[in-house]
């Protein structure tokens, strides 16, 4: 199956034959989806606080923010392509002299383009891009209302104008304010500064392509002089790459492995599990989550600030509790009532589930399996209502060997053929937004392996299109999935005013990225 030349290139990439051939098998043999036991829901895998219980738990953090380090981990690397979806439809199929924009959408049934075209101004590109089609068409002017806006979205998406869809979600400008419009990634500067900074430093990493790099060090240049003076905040910012060994390879609907034209294995990047080497290399007390897209203007979020803090110290009392029972596993003279009170806390805490025959242990295994429970990284993940929209959700679910636990299960890793399984999906209540803190240092201040607690039989299939070729792709563990399949998960409620991602370009007009002030 593979040339001298193939192994070359692998080993070149920083993997090995053997890990090659895994890939392979585990494509033809096809993945294994999750055994859901039941949705997870308030009372059952996810906590609920008042708002007296949320301000406490937020005080809590403020009170020791100042004696932690803090970091802010951002994925970043997506580019926008997929925002503009509809419009690149509309650039490709809209003719101005054959019919009216209005006419172009009901013939398609296009409800995405009436919306942009009806509320352009309200974009907060509006002004970049008009001013620059001016400047490329001179009569832009005398333009008719339907080839203006036409000419308006070449503007944006054109490789040699604007060119929008090459850039990242994070380098678009996302919200605009009376000083000027500014981008996602300066947004997220600013939100670091309501939660995610001690003693006025904020630590922010971005996870970026390689190509994108040179610009968010160019947008960075741009504002960070004046944004470290308004805000009296001191921004550490540090990027890392999808790592090469992490990419995968891909297999057509014969099960052959795929190549590029020049004979090469084609090699893919394997989603965002492959994160989990980027979050290994960060060595910090706290670590704030989240995708770059989900972000709102500064006003509201001054105002949802506060569920991040309480993730925080949530976290923060959970781990106290969990470091002091560790310190006292250590000890010879650990009692039998104490092991009793850790098996309660890892049970009704941790959502650790403790089987029947723990109480049949002897002493010594006792202690050795409650230290190997309680001493793992810690996340506690938002966890908002249902109302509809995609992505995955909180499930207890069941290993291979019986073991019931705590889990994120995305829609792609659950067997909906499955009428039980596709009845527990139908009964849940909550899904993740990708917005959690985590702690990877254990009791002794030494930094886990993260590398240890990934569980690879979470890896996902999916059929892609290479150069009109359908094929099977493999994708690592998601990275909030199966990378953090073995971490200790405390799940907590928080309104969905929290979880306002940017899906399509129209979702800027949302109230949430508008500045009303």
């Amino acid at each position: 199956m593979f040339s001298e030349k193939d192994i070359q290139h692998i080993e070149k990439k920083g993997t090995t034959l053997k890990q090659i051939e895994a890939q392979v098998n585990r494509i033809k043999n096809g993945m294994s989806y999750s055994n859901l036991v039941e949705a997870a829901n308030i009372g059952n895998g996810i906590k609920s606080y008042n708002e007296a219980e949320t301000q406490n738990f937020a005080a809590l953090f403020d009170a020791k923010r100042d004696s932690l380090n803090i970091v802010m981990f951002v994925p970043a690397s997506g580019a926008a392509t997929r925002m503009f979806k509809f419009l690149f439809q509309f650039l490709k199929n809209y003719n101005p002299s054959k019919e009216t924009i209005e006419e172009y959408a009901e013939r398609h049934n296009d409800k995405l383009i009436k919306t942009f075209v009806s509320n352009l101004e309200s974009f907060p590109f509006y002004s970049e891009v008009l001013s620059k089609a001016k400047a490329i068409h001179p009569n832009f002017e005398s333009l008719t209302k339907d080839e203006a806006c036409l000419e308006f979205v070449k503007t944006m998406l054109s490789e040699d104008a604007l060119n929008y869809s090459f850039l990242p979600k994070g380098l678009l400008p996302f919200h605009n304010y009376k000083t000027g419009a500014i981008t996602a990634f300066h947004e997220r500067l600013l939100e670091s500064t309501l939660y995610a900074s001690s003693k006025n430093k904020a630590n922010l990493h971005f996870t970026v392509s390689k190509k994108h790099h040179p610009y968010f060090d160019s947008e960075l240049n741009n504002i960070k002089a004046d944004l470290e003076q308004k805000t009296n905040t001191v921004f550490n910012v540090s990027y890392s790459y999808q790592k090469e060994e992490t990419e995968t390879v891909a297999l057509t609907t014969n099960n052959e492995i795929y190549r590029n034209e020049d004979g090469s294995i084609l090699f893919r990047p394997a989603g965002h599990g492959a994160l989990i080497e980027n979050l290994n290399a960060i060595n910090s007390d706290l670590i704030f989550i989240k995708n770059v897209d989900n972000i709102v203007v500064f006003n509201r979020n001054k105002k949802l600030a506060k569920y991040k803090k309480l993730i925080a110290g949530v976290l923060i009392e959970a781990q106290e509790e969990a470091f002091s029972f560790l310190h006292k596993l250590d000890d010879e003279s650990v009692s039998e009532a104490d092991m009793l009170k850790i098996a309660m806390f890892l049970s009704t805490k941790m959502n650790v589930p403790i089987g029947d025959e723990f109480d049949d242990l002897p002493s010594k295994k006792k202690k050795a399996y409650l230290q190997d429970k309680l001493n793992r990284p810690i996340r506690v993940c938002a966890m908002v209502k249902n109302e509809g929209e995609p992505g995955g959700g909180p499930f207890w679910v069941k290993d291979e060997n019986g073991n019931i636990s705590l889990q994120i299960a995305e829609f792609a890793q659950i067997d909906i053929e499955n009428t039980q399984q596709a009845k527990i999906v139908e009964n849940a209540t909550h899904f993740n937004p990708t917005d959690l803190v985590c702690s990877t240092k254990n009791y002794k201040g030494e930094k886990f392996n993260l590398l240890n607690f990934v569980d690879p039989e979470a890896a996902f299939i999916t059929m892609k299109t290479q150069n009109g070729v359908d094929i099977k792709a493999l994708e690592l563990p998601g990275l909030w999935n199966g990378s953090m399949a073995y971490w200790n998960s405390i799940f907590v409620e928080v309104p969905v005013e929290t979880f306002n991602p940017v899906k399509t370009v129209n979702d800027l007009l949302k109230p949430e990225h508008q500045d009303l002030a």
